[in-house]
């Protein structure tokens, strides 16, 4: 089933996107241009009654997990980034006043020794062309912080890890990213100076405002696994009862870009050829290798494809578009992967479940890829049922881009509402 709304009146509902997280305490620690707000999952939430297991199989930052617990049900999160899942622990961690105590003691310990250098500074990390990202002076004292804090903090301790959110923010903060397009990009070619003072104080800045965040501890309990959202039943066990999640999005828009800094910095990347060997291994990845490898790459398994979705692709091929048939099989082994997903995840529900994937359309020369279409149609081939798909807003990119919210039964007893059985108000906030 499908439900169609005009577009013409669809706004672009920045409250619906990462920027609503901002200010919202540990949601806000670190920024990730592609996730969604504490908001839309909250309501998404509304209306399901007593405790319920949640899964997330594309959970990123984990705006879905902490969401969830703070509601007070039980959460699980998979991602196949080693940093995301470090990040989303560290997040979604339930903190003593001992943890607390201990980060507080550590703080002035960690800026010390970088006042008196009284650590030796760690090298810089291999990121391509490094002084675009950071003044040299600035290198050298994210160096000396790096170094304080291994000195200065147990590795597997809580209060490590609030320091190293910290170091995060502060890494970002003093470094030439803009966030004034999709993903990540730069302010200018140059990278502007910082002196150690002004960079000391940001750290401190950035220790209080994780410290200060903390506050109300989840309710809930949470776990994050390192596993593939193609094969979900080889990492969790038992059933779920409701997905929230958004997946990759069509678009060739790699999540790498925009983690490398803090990947490379707490060693989750040591070089280009791991950041493309990760990519390679997501779904819509095309970072490095992975966009090389779409070249040799052949459907594997069962799988199905909507009849639309083939001439979707070839048209794209035969756009004449320089990299058109590099595209579209893009565009081809995106949905095989997702195809794959949807059999996987309909495996690990439980009767009467849900599941609602947040997810955009794509253009590929001008071609449009009506990917929650094709979403809707897969997963009523994998055996989902009462499948409704909703605008939820303009994206503030490209005239046709929309984000939607897909949803689908488990079987046709369900017993979470849909986003057309909710209140007036939901209906208004999630459509338009």
């Amino acid at each position: 089933m499908m439900r169609e709304r005009p577009m013409c009146s669809v706004k672009q509902r920045a409250d619906l996107t990462y920027k609503h997280n901002v200010t919202r305490g540990r949601h806000g620690w670190l920024r990730l241009t592609p996730a969604y707000s504490v908001r839309l999952v909250s309501q998404l939430l509304d209306g399901v009654q007593g405790e319920c297991r949640i899964l997330d199989p594309f959970s990123g930052t984990g705006t879905t997990l902490l969401t969830a617990m703070e509601h007070g049900h039980d959460t699980t999160g998979i991602d196949l980034n080693p940093f995301l899942i470090w990040f989303a622990r560290a997040k979604i961690c339930r903190y003593s006043g001992r943890d607390v105590g201990r980060c507080r003691v550590a703080e002035p310990a960690v800026v010390d020794a970088v006042e008196s250098e009284a650590v030796r500074p760690v090298g810089p990390p291999a990121l391509s062309n490094i002084e675009r990202w950071w003044h040299p002076d600035v290198i050298s004292f994210l160096c000396l912080l790096r170094s304080a804090i291994d000195a200065n903090a147990r590795a597997s301790s809580k209060a490590r890890d609030l320091l190293d959110v910290a170091f995060c923010r502060t890494l970002i903060q003093l470094s030439n990213a803009a966030f004034n397009h999709q993903s990540m990009s730069f302010q200018g070619d140059r990278a502007a100076r910082h002196d150690r003072e002004t960079c000391l104080a940001a750290f401190r800045e950035n220790v209080h405002v994780v410290l200060s965040s903390l506050d109300p501890q989840p309710l809930g309990k949470g776990h994050v696994a390192l596993g593939d959202a193609r094969r979900i039943e080889d990492t969790i066990e038992g059933r779920f009862n409701l997905v929230i999640t958004s997946p990759p999005y069509a678009n060739r828009m790699s999540y790498i870009r925009e983690l490398r800094p803090y990947m490379y910095w707490l060693g989750y990347l040591g070089d280009a050829s791991e950041a493309g060997e990760l990519d390679w291994r997501a779904v819509g990845g095309t970072w490095g290798v992975a966009t090389s490898r779409l070249t040799e790459w052949t459907p594997s398994g069962e799988t199905y494809a909507p009849e639309a979705l083939a001439a979707v692709v070839a048209a794209i091929a035969r756009s004449g578009a320089r990299n058109a048939g590099l595209m579209a099989t893009y565009v081809a082994k995106y949905f095989h992967d997702m195809w794959h997903h949807f059999v996987s995840v309909r495996r690990v529900m439980a009767d009467g479940g849900k599941v609602v994937y947040i997810i955009g359309n794509s253009t590929f020369y001008g071609i449009l890829v009506p990917v929650e279409r094709f979403y809707a149609r897969m997963l009523g081939e994998a055996g989902f049922a009462n499948v409704e798909t909703y605008v939820l807003r303009k994206r503030n990119s490209k005239k046709r881009l929309y984000e939607f919210a897909v949803e689908a039964d488990v079987d046709w007893g369900c017993g979470f509402p849909s986003l057309s059985a909710r209140s007036a108000s939901a209906r208004q906030t999630y459509l338009f």
